[in-house]
């Protein structure tokens, strides 16, 4: 029986600041104590120490990290054909994996007991260690497992993605989620969340508004996409806002790769900085990109969540210390949609959010 962890909207942090001290909470607590105590146990493919990591130099400020054994030791990508495709309980799933690598199931509470009426089903989301991390702490989220949900967004997955960063006080938490021909590796609905100390632009990016009033908007810097903000209140209904962009996409045959950060209120300018280091809500950057099937792999990084948002796990010496922010951007760019084809989806999107 894994353990429970239950929360209620009482246990949200309501502003994280960058550069300031801050006291750990029980989320943060049972995930790294828990993750910390499986590779302690050797569940994991292989140990993951301090990562070497290094800024390239440039105004992105992109987060470089060595992380060669992941290369070499994680599982086999499965070979995705479609967007679209559809569950295969004879292929690797989560209901295959071993039960300590379980570390929590996550359980709302609201006042009068169990949310379970209010939050959309399945209601169960099951928290475990990735045994070939990323980063520390890098777990997977995934919404009742015996569902056998396909990799497809869904309000609630997201809606809890967004509560996981809200309950954590470390900025440098992250929750994301690559679709079908994104580099998904998996065809099992899940997130992944793990910890990146190091700031990233996405946090403070600009962004102009294209229907505001349900948290949606453009990002106004390289790569290009879509940005939705929410604070505390408003979580369900951004979540499902979130939801009827992915559907869209996923719809059009579109992959997307999505990423959850503490981050500054949408604004157009630069900021003063009191503001840039405010981290009151939660920044979801959503990129539609060009769909990648078969086994492709790019030598120096695959381009998925954490590449998009500027978080760099190279799988080879020479590419980590040679690299230059030119050449990330040239290779990133190559995955992007087409600026017409971009274009067109940001009108089709806005319409479809105001209807």
């Amino acid at each position: 029986m894994p353990l429970h962890f239950v929360y209620s909207d009482q246990d949200f942090v309501p502003d994280v600041r960058r550069n300031s001290g801050k006291r750990q909470t029980k989320f943060d607590a049972t995930i790294q104590a828990g993750w910390t105590d499986r590779m302690k146990a050797g569940l994991f493919r292989y140990h993951l120490g301090d990562l070497q990591t290094r800024i390239l130099p440039g105004p992105y400020g992109y987060v470089a990290q060595l992380n060669i054994e992941r290369g070499i030791e994680r599982r086999k990508p499965q070979e995705i054909l479609s967007i679209q495709q559809q569950f295969n309980g004879e292929q690797f799933n989560f209901n295959k994996i071993k039960p300590e690598e379980i570390l929590f199931e996550m359980i709302k509470d609201v006042e009068g007991g169990s949310e379970k009426g209010q939050l959309h089903e399945p209601c169960r989301m099951v928290v475990l260690v990735n045994v070939s991390p990323l980063e520390f702490g890098h777990c997977l989220f995934v919404p009742h497992p015996s569902g056998c949900f396909p990799q497809v967004m869904t309000s609630f997955a997201m809606q809890v993605g967004i509560e996981s960063v809200l309950l954590s006080s470390d900025p440098g938490f992250r929750v994301g989620f690559n679709s079908l021909g994104a580099f998904a590796s998996v065809n099992h609905l899940h997130l992944h969340g793990y910890y990146l100390e190091h700031e990233l632009k996405i946090e403070t990016m600009p962004v102009k508004p294209l229907v505001p009033e349900k948290g949606f908007y453009g990002l106004l810097d390289f790569p290009a996409g879509f940005l939705f903000y929410t604070e505390s209140e408003r979580v369900e209904e951004v979540a499902e806002a979130i939801c009827q962009v992915t559907n869209f996409l996923v719809d059009g045959n579109i992959a997307h790769n999505l990423f959850l950060t503490r981050g500054c209120p949408p604004c157009e300018r630069t900021r003063n900085e009191k503001e840039h280091c405010s981290r009151k809500g939660v920044r979801v950057a959503v990129w539609p990109r060009a769909s990648c099937f078969g086994a492709k792999e790019e030598s120096a990084f695959n381009v998925a969540l954490c590449e998009l948002a500027g978080h760099l796990p190279f799988k080879n010496q020479k590419d980590y210390e040679f690299i230059s922010e030119r050449d990330v951007m040239g290779i990133i760019q190559r995955y992007l949609l087409p600026d017409s084809e971009f274009h067109t989806l940001e009108q089709q999107l806005t319409r479809h959010l105001k209807d």
